[in-house]
């Protein structure tokens, strides 16, 4: 069945050094100069767990990480009522710019800065009808993308989480980042999360089939479970051909899909048996309102996504590759330092100094545009909605140099996370 653990060669279980160690690094002379482009900064905000680790360090099983960047300037676009981002500014001598331009020319002319860290996730925005935050990461990145125009040369991005909040958008900043040739990479942190028993699927697997578990709202955790189902499914045999479409079921419906065979029992129970936090007790009679996601890839491969909101929270992979079932949990750190992050972070950082994103792109493309697609299909039949969009071809990593590959954290991402607030 291949769900038993397995062992993690080239690794060990110490205790890190310096339990109480976790202070602001020195400046490394002449490291990347890094801006940060922000919504919203307070605590447990994505900029509170993403950009703390690029000051304190990057906790990780095998100890602490000392940054290889600087950030050298910030802009703020709200100052929430526990607002932190203006004291981490002050305490790390980092300019607060009024302006995206100015952050990225640290008040010049020119492009001063050698790499962008855009994280428009959290803060007061509109929402429209279908309960979509209208985050202004468009907005963002084209301000961004206007520096680099206008500098005639352009540095690293990373995007955090989705592109923009609708595809059109989201195609837009794909496409706009293809011809101003920047290093783009996106994404949450999911795909970088640990895994019990760990599995990574090896490039041009032979996956006949997939099943993700995910939980939570539709918009805000919809993604993260996207997220889940196509960092595993893109190393497929032949790599990514696109998406076709995407069919949307909710409610009890749901169940009599189950029934009717449209999505696949024997994998829905194994990922259930994956999950640690997850209700007693049928599914059935305890998720009022699960949603089916049938997704139709352009090679002719499937793949289904259920949503138990309220029932599991956390996620899981079951695929079916060469004739063997594989399955695992993808397990995300409730509390500081939040070790998910920390292996984000360090990707992110690996790009700004390499030069090179870490994992496509696209993955995120596809994922932001399904994403839109569910809630489309969800406010207005028919429940199916094709993706021309998504008419294209990818490929995924080789291997990736920052990942956990225990089943939990362990290590640094134990220790006690102290804060300046």
């Amino acid at each position: 069945m291949g769900r038993r653990s397995r062992p993690n060669p080239g690794f060990e279980i110490r205790e890190s050094e310096g339990r109480s160690g976790f202070q602001p690094e020195a400046i490394v002379p002449d490291s990347p100069k890094i801006a940060a482009i922000v919504t919203c900064f307070y605590p447990r905000s994505h900029a509170d767990v993403i950009l703390m680790k690029f000051l304190k360090g990057f906790p990780t099983d095998e100890g602490l990480q000392k940054p290889r960047v600087t950030l050298a300037s910030m802009y703020l676009d709200q100052r929430h009522g526990r607002d932190v981002g203006v004291g981490v500014a002050q305490a790390n001598g980092i300019p607060l710019f009024g302006s995206i331009k100015e952050a990225l020319t640290l008040g010049g002319k020119d492009l001063a800065v050698d790499g962008v860290l855009l994280i428009g996730e959290h803060g007061v925005y509109p929402e429209n009808e279908l309960e979509q935050t209208m985050y202004p990461r468009k907005c963002f990145f084209e301000q961004i993308a206007a520096v680099f125009g206008k500098s005639g040369r352009a540095v690293p991005v990373f995007n955090d989480k989705g592109l923009a909040y609708n595809r059109a958008d989201s195609v837009w900043m794909y496409r706009r980042a293809q011809e101003l040739d920047i290093a783009f990479m996106a994404g949450s942190s999911l795909p970088v999360s640990h895994r019990q028993p760990f599995l990574e699927l090896p490039l041009d697997c032979p996956l006949e089939e997939a099943l993700v578990i995910g939980w939570a709202g539709m918009e805000i955790y919809g993604f993260h479970t996207l997220e889940v189902l196509q960092c595993m499914v893109e190393r497929r045999a032949g790599g990514e051909s696109g998406v076709r479409a995407i069919e949307v079921v909710e409610g009890p419906d749901v169940w009599e899909a189950g029934r009717a065979g449209r999505w696949n029992r024997e994998f829905f129970e194994i990922g259930l048996g994956c999950i640690e936090s997850r209700e007693a007790g049928r599914p059935e009679e305890k998720c009022p309102r699960p949603a089916f996601f049938d997704i139709e890839y352009r090679d002719g491969f499937h793949a289904q996504v259920l949503m138990l909101n309220t029932y599991v929270r956390d996620f899981a992979f079951v695929g079916r590759a060469g004739g063997d079932i594989v399955a695992c949990d993808f397990y995300t750190q409730h509390g500081y330092p939040h070790a998910h992050f920390n292996y984000l972070g360090l990707n992110i950082e690996e790009m700004f100094v390499t030069g090179r994103p870490q994992y496509p792109v696209e993955r995120t493309l596809f994922t932001s545009c399904m994403l839109d697609a569910v809630l489309h299909a969800r406010a207005h039949p028919p429940r199916r909605i094709e993706l021309p969009e998504l008419d294209l071809r990818y490929r995924s990593y080789e291997t990736l140099r920052w990942r956990p590959t225990r089943p939990r954290p362990a290590g640094a991402n134990l220790d006690v996370w102290p804060h300046q607030w």
